[in-house]
């Protein structure tokens, strides 16, 4: 089967601390196995030619958390970074993030932002993390832009979706075309609501951690099957 890669691939990588407790590990165990898997599923999407892969890795709900799980989702990016940041280089992968960096501590954000820049001139794979992300606060802050603009000019702006999406923090990607939640959850939990309007869904009981390169091309081939009619015949 030829494949139709998908431009945009957003992942709610779901699954690492069940993943965890099931193998009689604490759940930090679970985070840390599913930072290294964005890695092998980046690589993969990169050689596929995915141009764009956006990983659920924070939301603003997450904050809700136990402290102590917190604290590690703090330190992921940079034990993530650290480890992985050359091998993405070398690799022409991009990073970038969505979501409000400011309630992480300074040494996180600063890890996340030297990744930015030391990526930001790669060509291939867009690697974007959602990290202190929720869609109903983008949708909001989008619109709170888009009044502020109205101030300024003095009068109300044309508005159509296209000039709305120029708010949103996905700016300058490519539409969504695929969503994959992981370990067998059938929800999108606050993530890119308005971004997946007409992306393809696929839930798997494959729990993050054991997401593989090939679990991917076989998310790829079904969406590869499926006929996007965007509400047309």
């Amino acid at each position: 089967m030829e494949l139709n890669i998908p431009k945009h691939i957003a992942i709610i990588m779901d699954g690492n601390g069940r993943w965890a407790k099931k193998r009689g590990m604490p759940r930090t165990a679970g985070h840390k196995q599913g930072a290294e898997n964005i890695r092998k599923i980046a690589i993969a999407c990169n050689e596929l030619g995915v141009q764009a892969l956006t990983c659920y890795a924070f939301s603003t709900e997450n904050w809700k958390r136990p402290e102590s799980e917190v604290e590690y989702l703090c330190k992921l990016p940079k034990l993530f970074f650290h480890r992985y940041l050359e091998e993405l280089r070398k690799n022409n992968i991009k990073v970038t993030f969505l979501g409000e960096l400011d309630r992480f501590p300074k040494e996180t954000r600063n890890v996340i932002e030297t990744a930015v820049e030391k990526t930001k001139d790669n060509t291939g794979l867009i690697l974007c993390l959602a990290v202190n992300y929720g869609s109903r606060r983008e949708i909001m802050l989008a619109a709170q832009q888009y009044a502020s603009t109205c101030l300024e000019q003095g009068n109300v702006v044309d508005l159509d979706e296209d000039m709305f999406a120029s708010y949103l923090m996905t700016n300058g990607m490519p539409e969504v075309d695929l969503m994959i939640r992981t370990s067998g959850e059938l929800r999108i939990s606050n993530f890119l609501l308005w971004q997946l309007a007409y992306a393809e869904f696929i839930f798997t009981p494959i729990a993050w951690p054991d997401f593989t390169k090939e679990e991917l091309v076989k998310a790829i081939e079904e969406y590869t099957l499926r006929h996007r009619r965007f509400g047309g015949l």
